[in-house]
């Protein structure tokens, strides 16, 4: 489901591009580790952003970094994912406690 969405995000962001800068994907199954980061050249000054970063921990889908439009969380949900399985790690743990997702 991961692979599947970051895969998604990564074909969409690149659709048309006329830049040299592309997204791409990093899986670490081994690890849990999962990643959507933009590379390229603006320029004469090289890019780099991680646009999603998400980690299986504890039996949760952790959030570690989400600069899409409307959220990848979202997009966990529409797929049947309970938000009692998303933790929101982009905010401070105190904070996590006022959103609808899992605290940890």
């Amino acid at each position: 489901l991961i692979k599947r969405g970051l895969s998604d995000y990564r074909a969409w962001s690149n659709q048309g591009r006329k830049d040299d800068i592309v997204a791409m994907c990093a899986f670490d199954d081994e690890a849990g580790q999962y990643l959507l980061v933009r590379v390229g050249w603006e320029g004469k000054r090289r890019f780099r952003q991680i646009v999603l970063h998400l980690r299986l921990h504890e039996g949760k889908i952790w959030i570690e970094t989400d600069d899409t439009y409307d959220g990848f969380a979202t997009e966990l949900l529409k797929a049947g994912v309970p938000n009692s399985d998303i933790v929101l790690a982009f905010h401070p743990p105190h904070l996590r406690q006022y959103t609808d997702f899992a605290v940890a």
